[in-house]
């Protein structure tokens, strides 16, 4: 990930989320899918989704109550 560029790096991250999750879709949809290809694709998918909260989080800041 790029340090100078946090934005971007959140976006790509959302932008490789979305794109997983049409080939998901896609190929959920097609007579006989490979299940482990689905699984695979999954994994990755939550890998990206719990990088984008990471990142999300870190810019949100710390409120002293």
């Amino acid at each position: 990930m790029n340090d100078d560029h946090p934005d971007a790096d959140l976006e790509a991250l959302k932008y490789e989320h979305r794109q997983l999750d049409a080939q998901i879709a896609l190929l959920t949809a097609e007579h006989g899918p490979d299940q482990l290809e689905i699984a695979r694709l999954k994994r990755r998918k939550l890998q990206l989704k719990d990088q984008i909260q990471m990142i999300e989080t870190a810019n949100i800041p710390d409120i002293i109550a």
